[in-house]
């Protein structure tokens, strides 16, 4: 008879390898449902407890890594399942590599909190598993692995405590003490020795993040601003590009007697460079003299910057009443596969499989800081810019009163991409003490204040609608914008001690002695070792 027949069901499946791969890869998926639309915010704190108990009884260090890579590979799939219209079956390759990252780390739990773990190795993975996580979110924010969607942090985007901690250290704070969270009610469930410490951490965990709330620097309101989005919707079918461009036409006219100050178009909004196309860069400034406002625009169009620049650039381009008005932003940070493939060469047959770039677009050289007519200085960045901190961080640090972000999830639009990627506008305001505005063109549009609170009604993927939002202006920096992502050099402070210690204890300890080779007694037959 079988071993583990008679067991409990999730018994067996422990004991299977499939099953517990399985149960790995839905482990891993969890934390996705904390993110919008479903926005199970709360959910959060307990999202990675069964990924942990996971990894604990793994027994070895190779199912333990296993786990690890199988939850990882969940993971990223969930977070980024929109994806799958455009990279059909390369998604899986993606999930599969990018799941390595959590190999060390389900060896990390394993070391912590496998078998029957101390209190104080309890204590230590508090510190520890967070950290390790951390690393894994830094590396895959590089922009080439996808880029920084999907950190765990985000999913507390409309809770104010956790943006008032996003003002002290970021994202990375906000993930780092989303995890501790999960770790210690791991730790209470699974090792009674270690309760009454697990217990007092979250009780110094939440003093902490009470007195953050209550002390951290917040920014000073000076007046306030009104700015206009404009979001034609989807247009599909001939002829789509020229009649967008007229139904965002028709929604600025709208705004004549609205007194803004701002006029903010999506991503690709203008599909020609205005300065070669004198008539459209006319019209655009048409609606600014009409609306008594300049119009920020982007344009997703092929320009020569040089010999040895021409190609295809996403440049936000400030129009006012006489054109352009010189200020230019081109975007530098690209979507791998959707702007660009990474090693083309090598991995250029992913066009024929999804909806791949088929022609790599150009970067810009840095950021830039609009002046309008009034004296407001305008941070821009497109797209998919605004899920990296460092960005809007710099934006603020070179004078932007108002960050303004445009982009276009028309390819995602009955996804849950459009409204997680409207909810990153409200971390960026709150690491950085500045209002954000998302204008999109088919999507969510919506606008935060710069404590990262949600400012009116935003327009939802349904909407074909121009909105004004009057934004508060703000002044003083956060600690964030000061410090930068700390947490980060912390987190990898933690890990080098870590290691440090496991690396001493190992050298220390004596290597077991080798039993002697048997002696032959007189009959030749082994006996004791001659002493």
């Amino acid at each position: 008879m079988p071993m583990w027949r008679g067991r409990l069901p999730y018994e067996r499946l422990l004991r299977s390898r499939t099953g517990r791969g399985v149960l790995a890869l839905c482990a891993g998926a969890l934390p996705a449902l904390t993110f919008p639309a479903p926005s199970l915010w709360w959910f959060a704190y307990v999202a990675l407890v069964p990924w942990l108990l996971l990894i604990r009884s793994a027994g070895t260090g190779r199912r333990a890594a296993l786990d690890g890579w199988l939850g990882g590979t969940g993971f990223i799939l969930a977070v980024h399942h929109w994806l799958m219209p455009s990279l059909h079956v390369f998604i899986l390759l993606l999930a599969a590599l990018l799941g390595l990252l959590w190999v060390p780390w389900g060896l990390l739990v394993a070391r912590l909190l496998g078998g029957a773990p101390s209190v104080r190795n309890s204590l230590a993975a508090v510190v520890v598993v967070p950290s390790g996580w951390l690393m894994i979110e830094l590396v895959r924010s590089w922009e080439g692995l996808g880029g920084p969607w999907g950190l765990l942090g985000a999913s507390q985007w409309d809770v104010p405590p956790a943006l008032r901690v996003a003002s002290v250290g970021g994202v990375w704070l906000v993930s780092l003490g989303v995890v501790a969270v999960n770790t210690v009610v791991a730790v209470l469930l699974a090792v009674p020795p270690a309760r009454t410490a697990g217990a007092a951490c979250l009780v110094v965990g939440a003093l902490g993040v009470g007195a953050t709330a209550l002390w951290a620097p917040r920014p000073e309101e000076t007046g306030t601003t009104r700015i206009a989005v404009v979001q034609p919707g989807v247009v599909e079918g001939p002829g789509s590009i020229g009649r967008r461009f007229a139904r965002g036409e028709e929604l600025t006219r709208g705004l004549a007697d609205r007194d803004v100050d701002l006029v903010v178009w999506g991503e690709s909004s203008v599909a020609v460079d205005l300065s070669r196309s004198p008539e459209t860069s006319e019209r655009v400034a048409a609606l600014s003299r009409l609306t008594g406002a300049d119009v920020l625009v982007n344009m997703d169009a092929r320009r020569a910057d040089g010999p040895d620049r021409a190609g295809i650039f996403k440049s936000a381009v400030l129009v006012g009443p006489d054109g352009p008005t010189g200020d230019r932003y081109d975007k530098m940070r690209l979507v791998p596969f959707g702007e660009y493939i990474p090693a083309r060469a090598l991995l250029g047959w992913a066009t024929s499989v999804g909806k791949a770039a088929g022609e790599d677009r150009l970067r810009g050289s840095g950021p830039v800081v609009m002046d309008l007519p009034d004296g407001l200085r305008v941070g821009p960045v497109v797209c998919f810019e605004t899920a990296f901190p460092d960005m809007s961080r710099q934006l603020a640090r070179d004078g932007a009163q108002v960050l303004v972000a445009q982009s276009s999830t028309s390819t995602f639009q009955h996804s849950w991409a459009p409204e997680q990627h409207a909810s990153l506008g409200a971390l960026r305001a709150a690491e950085t003490g500045r209002p954000m505005v998302h204008a999109t063109l088919t999507g969510v549009s919506a606008a935060y204040g710069p404590r990262g609170e949600r400012l009116g009604t935003p327009l939802g993927t349904d909407a074909s609608a121009a909105a004004v939002y009057d934004v508060p202006l703000a002044r003083g920096t956060t600690l964030y914008v000061r410090l930068g992502a700390w947490p980060v050099y912390g987190a990898s402070a933690v890990l080098a001690v870590f290691f440090a210690a496991a690396g001493l204890r190992y050298l220390r300890t004596p290597a077991p002695t080798r039993p002697g080779p048997l002696a032959r007694t007189a009959g030749g037959s082994p006996g004791r070792p001659w002493r």
